[in-house]
């Protein structure tokens, strides 16, 4: 039976569903590719009002403090010397689950973090593992859908998480990260954060270097069982909510030692795999841990909704000294979180107070739902405008000039070779110990081998595995019917 057209809503025929526009193979996304913008615009829209990813969250305020000099790599003022502060904010989260699931759910936890700097707001968005799932963002609404509920059933269903994984491996590296013991952290203090994507710093010379950023936790790692994580879903599904508040309110501030990797342009172009695809991760022997600082969570909000609830991130907001890249996930993230922030809290969502920039902010936008800063009185709105007090742009403050080649084309995500995806995944199971293989494959075989997950998937997904580590492979075959 052949299947039917994908359309627009404007009833256009979608020619790839798979792969967005970009400038050239690894080039940056086209702002051209409306399909993209219409599928991230739709798909920001389709909870009221609880966020559409991350509903389940929990924050804190704190500081970070500068520990080591890296003024070679950014002009940004906060890393500007050793022993500053910056006061931020902090929400973790799970991904999938709505705003009262469990806590222990196997699932990544959102790690994002914005900081008030006296340039504007710096957001970074990660996550506690260095990977994701896809390397595009025009496949992110299809897989948060197999994360969320059966449309008719409303349940969860791991046949269409296993369906998409399966037909999509470039998805094996997080998802072994997932069923891995790191898949149920005990609580947001005892995990790792990562920026997962690359991005970019520019120096006073107007240099640029890309980075990777992590967050390491001083309180060590640990873990959920699945067993311990089952219980805890049942007796107290708040349990990291909780773990947080109440370390905090004892005195007992949460750490994080913060390190960057750095890659310069000429290493870039030379990487055997793309060094801007988020399912990889930069080999730490060719591109080590630099430190930079160390975050601190000293203050719980008052009010939860507030603060909490109502914190609105976006990779979108930097500050000068600290860019993007060209990675293709990052790309859609910049348009998709602050618009699904509109659209969740309204246009003036940045006036409230948990997301309010610590300095001045001028501009000409003026109305809508919400807007209580005064309007701008009776100023202009408009500019060029003849009044001498009124706000003009500074060219010193200019976007950096970025290097674009390449046709703006749908390009096939198999078809460039430094998009592997067995490679990493394969390395990370073998440096498991044996225990940890085991948990692994029992994690693996529990979900797959659900009642619901038909036979040709199930042995297409462990096809997969096998491509990645052979022994994988075969352990999961015996353990599956």
């Amino acid at each position: 039976m052949t299947k039917p057209d994908i359309h627009t809503e404007s009833g256009r025929i979608v020619g790839d569903n798979q792969n967005s526009i970009t400038a050239g193979q690894r080039g940056p996304t086209l702002l051209q590719d409306v399909y993209l913008v219409e599928k991230l615009a739709h798909f920001n829209r389709e909870r009221i009002p609880e966020r559409v990813v991350h509903a389940k969250g929990s924050g804190a305020f704190g500081e970070l403090t500068v520990t080591k000099d890296i003024t070679r790599y950014t002009k940004a003022k906060l890393f500007s010397e050793v022993g500053k502060k910056t006061p931020m904010f902090g929400r973790f989260s799970t991904v999938g689950g709505e705003k009262g699931s469990a806590d222990s759910a196997r699932d990544p936890r959102g790690f994002a973090l914005k900081f008030y700097t006296e340039d504007g707001n710096w957001d970074l968005v990660g996550n506690n593992t260095p990977v994701f799932f896809i390397r595009d963002a025009i496949k992110f609404p299809d897989f948060i859908h197999t994360q969320k509920r059966d449309p008719q059933t409303n349940l969860k269903d791991p046949k269409m998480m296993w369906d998409f994984f399966s037909q999509s491996p470039e998805s094996l590296h997080q998802v072994m990260i997932l069923f891995s013991d790191r898949g149920t952290p005990f609580s947001h203090r005892f995990m790792h954060g990562f920026s997962s994507h690359a991005y970019s710093m520019i120096n006073a010379a107007g240099e640029i270097h890309y980075v990777k950023w992590h967050f390491l936790t001083q309180q060590g790692i640990k873990n959920l069982t699945a067993e311990e994580a089952e219980a805890l879903a049942g007796s107290n599904p708040d349990h990291s909510q909780q773990d947080l508040f109440e370390a905090i309110e004892k005195g007992d501030f949460p750490k994080w030692t913060v390190y960057i990797q750095v890659m310069t342009p000429e290493q870039a172009k030379v990487q055997r795999l793309n060094p801007f695809d988020v399912t990889k991760v930069w080999y730490h022997k060719e591109f080590p841990l630099m430190e930079v600082g160390v975050l601190e969570l000293n203050r719980n909000s008052e009010n939860y909704f507030q603060d909490v609830e109502q914190a609105a991130f976006s990779p979108g907001n930097t500050v000068p000294g600290l860019y993007f890249s060209p990675d293709k996930m990052l790309q859609g993230r910049l348009f998709a979180y602050a618009d699904t922030q509109r659209y969740r809290l309204g246009i003036n969502f940045n006036q409230i107070p948990v997301n309010q920039p610590r300095c001045q902010v001028n501009s000409y936008y003026r109305d809508g739902f919400m807007r209580v800063n005064g309007n701008g009185g009776k100023s202009a709105n408009y500019e060029p405008n003849s009044d001498p007090a009124a706000p003009i742009e500074n060219p010193a403050y200019k976007e950096p000039i970025i290097d674009i080649d390449g046709p703006g084309a749908h390009y096939d995500r198999y078809e460039d070779p430094g998009n592997e995806n067995f490679e990493q995944p394969g390395k990370l199971y073998r440096i498991m110990k044996e225990d940890e293989k085991d948990r692994l494959v029992s994690n693996l075989a529990a979900s797959i081998g659900a009642p619901t997950v038909p036979k040709i998937i199930r042995d297409r997904q462990i096809e997969l595995f096998a491509r990645c580590d052979a022994d994988l492979g075969d352990r999961l075959r015996k353990k599956l019917p």
